[in-house]
């Protein structure tokens, strides 16, 4: 599995909830490798928006945006069409323009409760804050910098 466990937040991670469909599927109804990589887009904004921080006034009130610097997958067991996923969300580091997040899929039983079968895949993805304008690094807005470093620390944000 990518990371190490002793370096997991204490702070629960960010839950988002999907089903999977037919589109999401190959041919033998298991989920498409890349489709994985959509899951956690969706994910992420969720979770930035969740958090009071979306990435679309981070744009509009600062000009800086995320991007993708780097995607560490591992697959570990199919994800098949109609199932229940839960994307979870955690920052494992906080820069002062950038940040990584561990994002697991797992199976999630119409309970609500994992079904015990484990991740269906692992990905470390590498966010670079950057400005619109020149697509150079730009800092993260305190707002910004603070709400991740206090989620990967384990506390809540004030305000």
């Amino acid at each position: 599995m990518i990371g190490n466990p002793a370096s997991t937040p204490a702070h629960p991670p960010h839950r988002y909830t999907l089903r999977v469909y037919y589109e999401d599927t190959d041919a033998g109804g298991i989920v498409y490798h890349s489709n994985y990589l959509r899951f956690a887009e969706r994910a992420r904004t969720e979770a930035l928006r969740d958090m009071g921080i979306p990435h679309a006034a981070l744009v509009e009130r600062f000009g800086l945006m995320f991007v993708v610097r780097r995607i560490k997958a591992e697959y570990l067991r199919p994800a098949r069409v109609d199932e229940s996923l839960v994307v979870l969300t955690q920052p494992l580091a906080v820069g002062f323009a950038s940040a990584t997040l561990r994002q697991t899929v797992a199976g999630l039983a119409d309970t609500g409760v994992e079904d015990g079968f484990g991740p269906r895949a692992v990905l470390e993805v590498g966010l670079a804050a950057v400005r619109l304008g020149d697509q150079r690094p730009g800092r993260l807005p305190p707002l910004w910098r603070e709400t991740l470093l206090a989620m990967l620390a384990g506390r809540e944000t004030e305000g």
